[in-house]
């Protein structure tokens, strides 16, 4: 019986992780792009889906917030259209943003370009980015 159950619980809980950690896609049309700086001024673009950071990404570059002003990231190792100067972009599923975060995850845009090949390992460990002087500057249409 409590085999049973168990596995009626390992399943329930498995739909349960499903629902949460696949979002539904959003569509390209609602899509924002936003450029990024830091300390070394080079610039990045990055892509957002989701309403409420889109908002607030806005709302940064409109000067009408200073919290969490910093982007952090999941790096994919690929060029991509909207950000062809860089041989990598963010995974924009993970994107977010952050006022303080693990020194392990801070490099400036092009440390990273110029590290690439370490990404993932000591450097970047899990390819999680959080640039600690990165900025928001301006949107841009696609």
């Amino acid at each position: 019986m409590r085999s049973i159950l168990t596995k009626i619980l390992t399943a329930l809980i498995a739909v349960a992780a499903l629902g949460v950690a696949a979002p539904a896609p959003a569509q390209a049309a609602d899509a924002a792009y936003f450029v990024m700086t830091d300390i070394t001024r080079e610039e990045f673009v990055v892509k957002l889906t989701d309403p409420a950071k889109i908002q607030h990404a806005r709302d940064l570059v409109n000067g009408e917030t200073v919290d969490r002003p910093h982007v952090v990231g999941r790096i994919l190792k690929r060029q991509t259209d909207y950000n062809p100067r860089w041989s990598y972009h963010l995974n924009t599923d993970t994107v977010d943003f952050f006022d303080q975060f693990i020194e392990v995850c801070d490099a400036t845009i092009p440390y990273v370009e110029d590290h690439l090949d370490e990404a993932g390992g000591a450097f970047l460990p899990g390819l999680v980015w959080c640039g600690w002087t990165t900025r928001l500057v301006r949107e841009i249409r696609p």
